[in-house]
């Protein structure tokens, strides 16, 4: 009798452990899911962001805000996302972060192109622009263009590292030694107007926020600056938010969301509050057909 009893006791003890680790061994089921439903769940979105006005900044008092922010801010909240955690990083790091998981997102008016779409995945465009160029008061190379700058050597351009602008100068035959890569755009200012270099570019849009806020009479924007057209395509493009891969469902969604925000009108609202008009509004232009036009 007590040999039984301690028979089906230990068949009990092997099974209660057996339920243990079977349950050790599914409990990481409970938190698998798609970023969408990690971020729905716990109300709050982690974004990935570089200091670059208009776009995505952080403001005197930390708080987040810039075009693309907004936007996305709006886009979310139509997703059931409330809060959104800003990470400021630099603007190389940004698919690097997001492809290591630091971020949920990133938007900064990122640029979309196909070296850019391997590594990530982009939301329908928010935006169209073309490059701006500034230089010292006076323009005392006369720079019009980034052919301009290729054709006088002893020019030196700053450019923010990571930036379609880098891309653009090497189309039209500036070479390597002539651009001196930046982190941010604040740098690229301070370095014209130490005289490390001649020039500065970035997006029209951005340009004309640095120059608003420094207002420094020694540099001026280039305002007749003619934006270049190699192999039949301007150097004009457009930008959005970006996503994993993997995370198609949330990038769905965001297009989703977006369009509404186009359809309302919402979007020029948000346009204006930085300076953008409807120039800038991207249409009907899907995130594969802006790649291509690139």
């Amino acid at each position: 009798m007590y040999k039984r009893k301690s028979i089906i006791l230990s068949l009990l003890l092997i099974l209660g452990t057996t339920l243990i680790i079977s349950g050790c061994g599914t409990q990481p089921a409970t938190n698998t899911g798609s970023t969408l439903e990690k971020i729905r769940a716990q109300g709050y979105v982690t974004v990935g962001f570089a200091n670059e006005k208009p776009y995505a900044y952080a403001t005197e008092t930390g708080q987040l805000t810039g075009l693309n922010v907004e936007i996305a801010r709006e886009v979310l909240k139509g997703l059931g996302i409330e809060e959104m955690q800003g990470v400021l990083t630099e603007f190389g790091s940004l698919i690097p972060g997001l492809k290591a998981k630091r971020f949920d997102m990133i938007t900064a008016g990122m640029y979309l192109t196909p070296d850019r779409a391997k590594e990530v995945a982009f939301a329908n465009p928010e935006y169209t622009i073309g490059g701006g160029l500034a230089v010292k008061a006076g323009n005392p190379h006369n720079l019009k263009s980034y052919f301009d700058i290729a054709a006088k050597p002893e020019v030196k351009i700053a450019v923010m590292s990571g930036a379609a602008e880098y891309d653009h100068l090497l189309q039209v035959g500036v070479s390597e030694d002539q651009i001196v890569s930046v982190p941010d755009q604040p740098s690229a200012l301070a370095a014209l107007q130490a005289d490390r270099i001649d020039a500065i570019t970035m997006t029209s849009a951005a340009l004309q926020s640095l120059l608003t806020t420094k207002k420094d009479p020694n540099i001026e924007r280039v305002e007749d600056f003619i934006i270049a057209e190699v192999n039949g395509k301007r150097q004009q493009a457009f930008g959005s938010a970006a996503f994993r891969h993997e995370d198609n469902d949330f990038r769905e969604a965001y297009n989703r969301e977006l369009e509404k925000l186009k359809e309302s009108g919402r979007l020029l609202e948000i346009f204006e509050q930085f300076g953008f008009t409807k120039h800038e509004l991207p249409g009907d232009v899907t995130a594969e057909q802006a790649i291509e036009m690139w």
